[in-house]
């Protein structure tokens, strides 16, 4: 018989996912294979889902739902179990961000997070974390819900001119990430602005930066290293950085000018080339 790993549901959000899984195959009496044929998954996923080998979806999630009429709960407890991958660093700011009522930031190098494509952030995620790109991915597409809330926080983002620049992936990747940033630009809810190369010195020059508003809740500053972030609530971080901030905004494009730079880097640095081909003489 084979020794099949049994779980702690209280170690992890995705440790309980899988004992829960695991409970309610079991007691409907159904294999792993059985359960595979009603989710259209192999009962090797299912398997790897209930021993918290594999992460599991947002739509693996509701599809489990549909199949043991579990009322969502499957549904919102992915929530939990895809921000448990985030790094324990950055955790407790991606839920004060979910909590913002306002998020402004300035990105020097990279496009911000909530704005990434998955092709993006697959790139990026796999410098670092080669072996955890799909489960990493995920938790960032999850981190983006929350600029899809019937309450949805205003998003103020200013890109260094560089980030546009910057090859991230491959040529099709970036193409896709300018188009996504492109697509803001009607969205009142989302500004996005270009601090141009002709600016020169700047207030941002130290490094990226977030600043978060609350509703009844003092204001957060957020910045981050390479291995951990620091968030404050000092009132004197809070006051210089939001000058600062406002300084960026005067000094950047406007959010139509931005997009329409964004939009020509696009066509002209990413757009698809003709393959090359040797001239055949008559």
């Amino acid at each position: 018989m084979a020794n099949v790993r049994q779980l702690d549901p209280s170690a992890s959000p995705l440790d309980y996912f899988g004992y829960e899984c695991r409970r309610l195959r079991e007691a409907a009496g159904l294999t792993l294979e059985g359960l595979g044929k009603i989710l259209f998954c192999t009962g090797s996923l299912i398997g790897q889902v209930e021993t918290a080998q594999k992460v599991p979806t947002r739509n693996f999630a509701e599809r489990l739902d549909a199949a043991f009429l579990t009322d969502g709960s499957f549904t919102r407890m992915i929530g939990m179990v895809l921000r448990s991958q985030l790094p324990n660093w950055f955790q407790a700011y991606a839920d004060m961000e979910a909590k913002a009522d306002f998020i402004s930031t300035y990105q020097c190098q990279l496009v911000h997070g909530l704005l990434q494509t998955p092709e993006y952030a697959a790139a990026l995620l796999a410098v670092e974390y080669p072996d955890r790109i799909e489960e990493m991915v995920s938790a960032r597409m999850e981190r983006q819900r929350i600029l899809d809330k019937n309450q949805l926080p205003a998003v103020w983002v200013i890109l260094d001119e560089s980030v546009l620049f910057r090859m991230v992936g491959d040529r099709e990747v970036m193409r896709k990430q300018l188009a996504r940033l492109v697509g803001f630009r009607d969205n009142p809810w989302a500004n996005i602005q270009v601090l141009p190369f002709s600016v020169g010195a700047h207030t941002g020059m130290m490094g990226s930066f977030t600043l978060l508003r609350f509703g009844d809740d003092p204001d957060l500053h957020y910045s981050e290293g390479y291995d951990q972030g620091h968030m404050t609530a000092n009132p004197e971080v809070i006051r210089e950085r939001s000058v600062g901030y406002a300084r960026l905004q005067a000094a950047a494009l406007s959010v139509e000018e931005s997009a329409d730079l964004i939009a020509r880097v696009m066509e002209e640095r990413y757009a698809d080339q003709p393959t090359d081909v040797a001239e055949v003489e008559l």
